[in-house]
């Protein structure tokens, strides 16, 4: 039988870390602030660039005005083919300017965790802001397929240092 009676509820019991290196859930004191809540963000963005550009470069590659402007030779093959959609872009260059970001993030992210011991989270961040803002100037003026392979490059340097600041980020924030 259940009583409103407050008193007869034994009291709240609230855990006390008993000393530094105890990583109990219960024994965490800590709140929800608005940095930690920024922590988050900055690291849960990490992992969307990867995301969002697969999806732009995966739809713009396919766009015709980008084929006939960038990749004529493509372009071309692909209207007098009559293959299926997963052999009309069979093209190393085409193949290069996709898979360039990628590699450059992988391999920057090995080198990143270098820096980001040396200077810190913040400098880590900060090149790879500035990094992302030359690759993104670089593609906008890009005029033909080495500009826009540099640019990917640029770009995919700049994800790696960020990604692997922001996956630091979840661990520590």
């Amino acid at each position: 039988m259940a009583t409103n009676d407050p008193s007869a509820a034994p009291p709240p019991t609230r855990f006390i870390a008993n000393s530094e290196d105890d990583r109990r859930p219960e024994a965490y004191e800590g709140k929800v602030t608005s940095f930690v809540v920024l922590s988050c963000i900055v690291a849960a963005s990490g992992g969307i660039l990867f995301g969002y550009d697969i999806g732009i470069s995966g739809g713009v590659s396919a766009t015709t005005s980008f084929l006939k402007r960038f990749f004529p030779h493509v372009y071309h093959e692909m209207l007098s083919s009559h293959t299926s959609n997963y052999c009309k872009f069979n093209s190393v260059i085409l193949t290069t300017f996709t898979s360039s970001l990628y590699i450059a993030g992988l391999v920057a992210s090995l080198f990143a965790s270098v820096i980001t011991d040396k200077y810190g989270r913040r400098k880590s961040m900060l090149i790879g802001g500035l990094l992302f803002l030359a690759g993104s100037a670089v593609g906008g003026a890009a005029m033909n397929v080495y500009m826009l392979i540099t640019a990917r490059i640029l770009l995919g340097v700049g994800i790696g240092f960020t990604n692997q600041v922001s996956a630091l980020s979840l661990i520590n924030p």
